[in-house]
C-alpha cells in the first residue's frame, strides 16, 4: 500500500468496542511465568512465528511425556508440517499413526488451526492449553481422551506476515495471509486435495479416525455480541443425524455453558443474509464439502466450525478459544458413549435417496435468538451507496429470522459407480480420501447407466486454480460398456459412500466434474469440414421434414446461431451418425441397485 494514500502507522477503522471481563482471564500467565506462551508475553499484541511456535511446543515435548511432536507432511514451499499429540498413554496413538490399533482405545479428538492463517486464535490458545497440561493444572483432560492438535495447518500463508492481511480483525498487530503459497484458499479444497497440506492432513484423519473434528476460524461481516460462535451442518440438511443429533443436544449446550462459566458469550455459527442489510435477517444454508463441516458430515465424522468474532479483541478471542477446547475435550470424554454409538449408527446409514443438490428454501426455515449490536446508515461517498455504520452499543435480543435451503434434487441410491482406468485425477482423489473401491484386473463388461450432459457453462474466471463447470443430465442411457484392467468399481454400501455419490456424481456442487478433473468428454474430438458438412445437411434437410422445422425453429430463435455458418454446420454435425458419440458422455457410469 502506498503510505500516501494511507499512513503506515494507521489500522483500518473499526466499530467501537464494548468492554469485557471474564474468568477465563485467571488463565493468563504473567511475563515472569517459567511456561509464559509468546502471545502471552506480548499482552496478545503479537502472535509467534512458525519457527516460534515449533519451539515453544519443542520445550513442551521435552518437558512432560504427554506431549509428542510428528511431522506429518511438508507445505507447498516445503515447511514441515506439525502434529502436536497430549495423551496419557501414547501407545494407543503411534498405534493409530503406524496403522496398527486394534482396540477402541480413548476417545479422540482432531483440532486444526490456521487453515486461514491469519484467523489463528487457535494457536494461541492451543499452547496456552497445552502448558496447563504440561504442568499438571489441566492434565486430568487426557484422562479417556487423546488430543490430536495441529498447531497452523497452513504454514507458508502463515509466514506471509503483514500489519494489513485483515483489516477488519482486531489483532494480533500482524497476521498470516489467508491463501496457501499455491494461492489456495485451503478450506475449499477439502474434495479436491489439490494442496499437499490438505492430502496431508486427509491422510491424517485415516489413521487417527477421530471422534470430533473441531475447525478454528475467525469470522466477519455482522457486529454482534457473541465473541464465539460455532456450529455444524444444520440437522435439517444433514447426512448424518445421528451425529448432528449429538452435537445439538449434548456438545453445543455442555460447551456453551462451561464457556459462559468463564464469562464468553458464545452463539451459533452466523452468516448474515446481507451484510449492508442486518435488517434481512441471518442465513444458514446447506454447506457443500469443500468446507470442512460440509465435508465431516459427508464423512460421518463430528466436525465443529468454529468462527471467533473478528471484531472482539484477540485476549477475548483466545481466552474463549481456550474455553471452547476445554469443554471439547470435557464433553467429548464425559459422553463418548453417545458420540461412539452416534458414529457407528450413521457409518452403517445407507439413505435410500440423497439428495445431490440444494436450492434456497422460499421462506425462512426457523428463527434464532439473536443478541445484536446497534446500527445506523449513512450515505456513504466512496460506494455511493447506504452503509453500514456500527454503534459498539448492545441491543436486547430479538427472534431472527434464518434462511435455509431445501433439497432440488435427489436420486434413488445407486450400487456403485464404474470409474474408468483412464479417469487418473478421479482414481487418485478416490485414494486420496479413503474410498474403498475395488479394481479390475482384467477387461469388464457390464450394463451401466451413463448420464449425458448438456447445457455446459463454464465459471467467469478462475476459482481455486480451476475453471468451474456446471451442466445439466440431459437423459440416462442404459448401455452396455467395457471398462479397461485399472478401472475402479466404487460401492456405496460404505462408509464414505455418501461422500463418493457427492465426488462422482456431475450435478453436486462441489463433484469432481464440477471442479474441472472430469473434462475429457467435452470437447468433439473429430472435426468437420463444410464443403462435406454442407451438401450434406441439405440432403438431411431435404429427407428429413422434422429436422427441417427443428432447425428453421433455431435460426428465428438465435440472431447469433443464424448468423454463425459453422455453428450452423455443425448443428446438422452433431445430428449425423459422424458426430463423436462420446460427446457429453459422462465417462463415469452409475450402477442401479
Amino acid at each position: 500500500m502506498n503510505p500516501a494514500y494511507w499512513p503506515s502507522d494507521r489500522r483500518a477503522p473499526l466499530p467501537p468496542v464494548q468492554p469485557w471481563s471474564g474468568a477465563s482471564e485467571a488463565l493468563v500467565q504473567s511475563a515472569e511465568s517459567p511456561w509464559v506462551t509468546p502471545a502471552e508475553l506480548s499482552g496478545f499484541e503479537t502472535t509467534p512465528t512458525y519457527a516460534e511456535t515449533r519451539t515453544f511446543l519443542t520445550r513442551l515435548a521435552e518437558a512432560s511425556p504427554l506431549v509428542r511432536l510428528f511431522e506429518y507432511g511438508y507445505s507447498a514451499e516445503g515447511r514441515p508440517l506439525t502434529l502436536v499429540i497430549a495423551s496419557a498413554d501414547h501407545r494407543h496413538t503411534q498405534a493409530r499413526l503406524d496403522g496398527t490399533a486394534k482396540d477402541k482405545g480413548p476417545i479422540r479428538v482432531f483440532v486444526e488451526c490456521g487453515i486461514h492463517p491469519g484467523e489463528i486464535d487457535g494457536k494461541d490458545a492451543g499452547l496456552m492449553l497445552l502448558r496447563d497440561i504440561v504442568t499438571n493444572d489441566r492434565a486430568s483432560l487426557l484422562e479417556g481422551c487423546d488430543w490430536y492438535f495441529v498447531p497452523v495447518l497452513n504454514p507458508d500463508g502463515h509466514e506471509r506476515r503483514s500489519a494489513y492481511s485483515r483489516p477488519n480483525q482486531r489483532g494480533p498487530r500482524e497476521q498470516g495471509w489467508r491463501a496457501s503459497a499455491q494461492g489456495l484458499n485451503l478450506n475449499r479444497d477439502f474434495i479436491k486435495a489439490h494442496s499437499p497440506e490438505m492430502r496431508a492432513i486427509l491422510s491424517l484423519l485415516q489413521r487417527i479416525d477421530p471422534h470430533l473434528f473441531v475447525d478454528l476460524h475467525v469470522t466477519d461481516g455482522l457486529d454482534y455480541q457473541y465473541d464465539i460462535t460455532f456450529g455444524f451442518q444444520d440437522p435439517l440438511y444433514s447426512a448424518s443425524p445421528a451425529i448432528s443429533g449429538w452435537l445439538e443436544s449434548t456438545y453445543r449446550p455442555q460447551v456453551s455453558t462451561h464457556m459462559e462459566a468463564l464469562g464468553h458469550l458464545p452463539g451459533p455459527l452466523i452468516l448474515a443474509a446481507d451484510d449492508r442489510k442486518p435488517e434481512l435477517g441471518l442465513t444458514l444454508p446447506a454447506f457443500p464439502p469443500r468446507f470442512s463441516h460440509g465435508y465431516g458430515d459427508l464423512r460421518h465424522l463430528p466436525t465443529v466450525l468454529v468462527e471467533n468474532h473478528s471484531l472482539k479483541p484477540v485476549r477475548q478471542r483466545v481466552l474463549g478459544t481456550y474455553a471452547l477446547m476445554e469443554g471439547t475435550l470435557r464433553v467429548a470424554t464425559e459422553h463418548d458413549t453417545a458420540l461412539r454409538h452416534a458414529l457407528t449408527k450413521d457409518r452403517a446409514r445407507r439413505e435410500p435417496e440423497p439428495v445431490l443438490t440444494w436450492e434456497m428454501a422460499p421462506k425462512p426455515v426457523r428463527t434464532v435468538t439473536f443478541h445484536p449490536i446497534a446500527s445506523e446508515f449513512y450515505e456513504s461517498a466512496a460506494s455511493g451507496a447506504q452503509e453500514v455504520r456500527w454503534l459498539g452499543t448492545p441491543l436486547p435480543a430479538v427472534e431472527a429470522p434464518v434462511l435455509g435451503s431445501t433439497p432440488a434434487e435427489r436420486i434413488a441410491r445407486p450400487r456403485g459407480y464404474w470409474v474408468p482406468s483412464s479417469e487418473f485425477d478421479v482414481l487418485d482423489r478416490l485414494r486420496v480420501h479413503g474410498v474403498e473401491m475395488e479394481l479390475a484386473a482384467d477387461w469388464i463388461e457390464e450394463s451401466v447407466d451413463m448420464l449425458r450432459l448438456k447445457d455446459l457453462t463454464l465459471a467467469h474466471g478462475v476459482s481455486e486454480r480451476r475453471v468451474v463447470f456446471r451442466a445439466e443430465v440431459a437423459g440416462i442411457e442404459r448401455r452396455q460398456e467395457r471398462f479397461a484392467p485399472g478401472s475402479a468399481f466404487v460401492t456405496t454400501d460404505q462408509p464414505l459412500g455418501d461422500l463418493a455419490i457427492h465426488m462422482l456424481e456431475p450435478v453436486c456442487a462441489d463433484s469432481l466434474f464440477a471442479q474441472g478433473y472430469v473434462a475429457g468428454m467435452l470437447d468433439p474430438v473429430e472435426y468437420l469440414e463444410a464443403y462435406v458438412i454442407a451438401p450434406m445437411a441439405e440432403e438431411m434437410m431435404e429427407t428429413d421434414p422434422e429436422l427441417r422445422a427443428e432447425f428453421q425453429a433455431k435460426l428465428a430463435a438465435d440472431n447469433a446461431f443464424a448468423a454463425d455458418p459453422m455453428a450452423r454446420l455443425r448443428w446438422f454435425y452433431l445430428r449425423s451418425p459422424y458426430r463423436d458419440e462420446r460427446h457429453m458422455l459422462y465417462p463415469v457410469a452409475r450402477c442401479s441397485a
